[in-house]
């Protein structure tokens, strides 16, 4: 029966996230110091997605909660963040204006299949690829968000409702916020700035700068300007939330699968990254898949509820660990302490100035951008710097998907072609004794007397698609000799493309009556080969693993006496007449 419950035991921690009492303390303190850091933003990101802020707090508790509770990295923070905002902010936006009455709902929905998509890539595995992505890319991506984030700001730091049309709406209707600018609430966003970037560090350990910004900038617009027309947050629903049932429309499916995929995209790399950052403060490894599965689980739940979807966030993270938690516990705390404020405490944010939320989120976009490397991006590469400039242009103009797709082919491409041009010099044709490959004295001496008619073709290192062009430009020395010797010893990987290319040597040599031994081919290459039907150009005894004992046979059929000859030079035993 012991037996029967610790077994239980064991499979619900495998499918939980690394959870025990062993530092209550420190996760239960790191579970309150998160719960503050996240309540203003919570609320920012709330009313910068256009869901309302009720949709940003239960987006912080429903991912919060099942993300720590099923993920793979103990001390990540899980909760809606700036890069995850503005995707859901131009999705909200998008299906608003198609479907004013189920705009909402589908977005909702759209939150709920990013979550789908998440756990399938945990499950089927996909989580060590789904950062094998160009830092260029990744950081111009995430920059481009930052600026996208700024922009969008721009309309409530100024004291007005943000205008249609996303970034380009607002570009083009900046003269006229300007001319319409409301000075009081521009001065409680400049106030939100200067407390976030000014607080003294000794401050920050007892209090987060946003929690202390968001009460002081309150204080002020209810005292200095409590005769000024503010916009406020108002009144938020207290309370359980109402489930949002998932709603397609036949016109909208293909483009809410779309979104959604790029959102559950965009949550996994935004949740890796910070989980990497998270191993390295923690000494720990966390598990990819798990985590997929876990921070799908919270969008699933989130979009469930009507939140925002969410993905790990940076900052939480490092506080959570700062203040001395280990374990999930001090994630389902902090999700817990932020569901009891959603339920009986949300009339104590309804007097929150719209600005002083513009200013915590214009604060959260500036840090997104990746103010080091485009410092120096210029100096480390010109052709990264490029890439990573023009997917920030794609990302903030055209669209993130368009922006990712074209900077990962383009930086592909270069990546491809500089491999390409290093491995393409491990493709040598010797005829005789060539400091290009170490040969041995005896394969020299052989080489030598052989006077170019063997001929060696010696690959080396993984024979990728692009150095398929290097082996068929070697066909021009096919011309002069009267036995191909393919050594293949040392080539570890074999693409398709590379074996089509051996398969035209081969075919061309025995086409003209050459005779063929390949050399060393075994493992994944041997099968390759043999996929390919490249050895039926081979007699057996020509599959050989000794590259001496092919260039011997091979000079053997040049001419018999030459090969006795060399044999009796270098005291070679037994008969090379075979």
């Amino acid at each position: 029966m012991l037996l029967h419950v610790h077994l239980m035991f064991d499979r619900s921690m495998q499918l939980t996230n690394r959870i025990h009492f062993r530092n209550l303390r420190g996760d239960l303190f790191g579970g309150l110091t998160t719960a503050i850091v996240s309540l203003p933003l919570a609320l920012a990101f709330g009313v910068a997605s256009g869901a309302g802020p009720v949709a940003g707090l239960y987006g912080a508790v429903c991912v919060g909660f099942f993300a720590a509770l099923f993920g793979g990295t103990p001390t990540l923070i899980s909760e809606p963040t700036g890069p995850m905002t503005v995707v859901i902010t131009t999705i909200i936006a998008s299906l608003l204006a198609r479907n004013p009455e189920n705009g909402m709902a589908m977005a909702f929905t759209v939150v709920m299949l990013a979550g789908i998509f998440q756990i399938l890539f945990g499950v089927f595995r996909l989580g060590k690829y789904i950062t094998l992505m160009p830092y260029s890319v990744i950081s111009g991506f995430m920059s481009g968000i930052g600026v996208i984030l700024i922009i969008l700001q721009i309309a409530p730091f100024l004291g007005q409702p943000s205008p249609k049309g996303g970034v380009l709406g607002t570009l083009q209707s900046l003269p006229q916020l300007i001319n319409n600018i409301s000075l009081p609430e521009t001065a409680l966003g400049v106030l939100t700035l200067a407390i976030i970037f000014l607080m003294p560090s000794k401050l920050k350990r007892y209090a987060p700068p946003q929690l202390v910004a968001l009460i002081v900038g309150t204080i002020v617009s209810l005292t200095v300007f409590q005769d000024a027309e503010i916009r406020r947050i108002g009144e938020i629903p207290m309370g359980l939330p109402t489930l949002q049932m998932p709603l397609f429309t036949a016109g909208q499916i293909t483009t809410m699968l779309v979104d959604g995929v790029v959102l559950g995209m965009l949550g996994c790399i935004d949740t890796l990254l910070t989980a990497v950052i998270a191993d390295s403060l923690t000494r720990t490894e966390h598990d990819s898949n798990k985590e997929l599965i876990g921070q799908g689980i919270g969008n699933l739940m989130s979009g469930l509820c009507g939140g925002l979807p969410g993905a790990g966030a940076t900052m939480g993270t490092v506080v959570n660990i700062q203040t001395g938690a280990k374990t999930a516990l001090s994630g389902l705390t902090r999700a817990l302490l932020l569901l009891v404020v959603v339920l009986w405490a949300a009339n104590l944010t309804e007097p929150i100035p719209m600005a002083v939320l513009a200013g915590i989120a214009l604060k959260v976009g500036l840090d997104i951008l990746d103010w080091s490397f485009l410092k120096r991006a210029h100096q480390v590469s010109w052709k990264g710097a490029a890439i990573m400039y023009g997917v920030m242009f794609l990302t903030v103009f055209v669209d993130l998907i368009v922006a990712v797709g074209i900077g990962v082919f383009i930086a592909n491409i270069l990546t491809i072609e500089r491999l390409s041009e290093l491995q393409s010099q491990e493709v040598k044709v010797i005829s005789d004794a060539d400091d290009a490959v170490a040969l041995t004295d005896e394969e020299k001496a052989l080489l030598d007397r052989a006077d170019g008619r063997v001929l060696l073709f010696y690959l080396s290192g993984p024979m990728i698609f692009g150095v398929s062009k290097a082996i068929a430009r070697q066909h021009t020395a096919l011309a002069d000799c009267d036995v191909l010797v393919m050594d293949l010893s040392d080539v570890p990987l074999l693409g398709v493309t590379a074996s089509l290319a051996i398969e035209n040597t081969l075919k061309d040599a025995v086409d003209q009556k050459r005779q063929v031994f390949i050399v060393g081919a075994t493992g994944k290459v041997k099968r390759r080969l043999e996929k390919f039907g490249i050895f039926r150009f081979v007699p057996i005894d020509h599959l050989l693993m000794d590259r001496a004992d092919a260039i011997r046979k091979a000079v053997a059929l040049v001419d018999p006496s030459l090969a006795e000859a060399e044999a009796n030079s270098v005291n070679l035993p037994g008969s090379v007449n075979g």
